[in-house]
């Protein structure tokens, strides 16, 4: 007989049911509104909470860099397999605006970006992509632009 928690939490819709009871994301405020089922897009929100706001009433940027954490290296491990070891290396945040009510932010891995991971590490060699991600509020204004870059090698046989 198959592990019921296994099955629950296996492929796309699993790996999103775990992420909404993820504590860290629980903590913040931090929804996984969609996640695609070949992990290529990814669609976060956060409301704005007492725990989740800051002295002046504006959503503390711990969270807001928080909703934007794990998904390029989640989405970039469920698409490279296990021949991969993926890491989160570096993150920056450039806060624009002041957020207030629900943010988005919104994530999408192309073929490209496959493309050119699988070349870089061809030889066996790390890449250090850098890709940004736009948190946005309700009316699509900027409020904050995060830049992740990730550590990407191809395992030796």
């Amino acid at each position: 007989m198959k592990n019921p928690l296994k099955m629950l939490f296996s492929g796309a819709a699993g790996l999103r049911r775990g992420l909404l009871l993820y504590g860290p994301f629980l903590g913040a405020g931090v929804r996984v509104d969609e996640l695609s089922r070949d992990f290529r897009r990814v669609r976060v929100s956060m409301g704005m909470h007492w725990y989740n706001r800051n002295y002046v009433g504006t959503h503390f940027g711990g969270s807001l860099y928080s909703m934007t954490d794990p998904f390029y290296m989640l989405m970039l491990m469920n698409n490279l397999g296990r021949d991969y070891v993926v890491w989160d290396k570096s993150a920056s945040i450039d806060f624009v605006r002041p957020g207030k009510g629900r943010v988005f932010a919104e994530f999408e891995l192309t073929d490209a970006m496959l493309d050119e991971v699988k070349a870089a590490t061809a030889g066996g060699g790390k890449y250090l992509p850098t890709w940004p991600v736009t948190v946005r509020d309700g009316d699509g204004n900027t409020v904050a632009e995060v830049s992740k870059t990730l550590y990407v090698r191809r395992k030796r046989a």
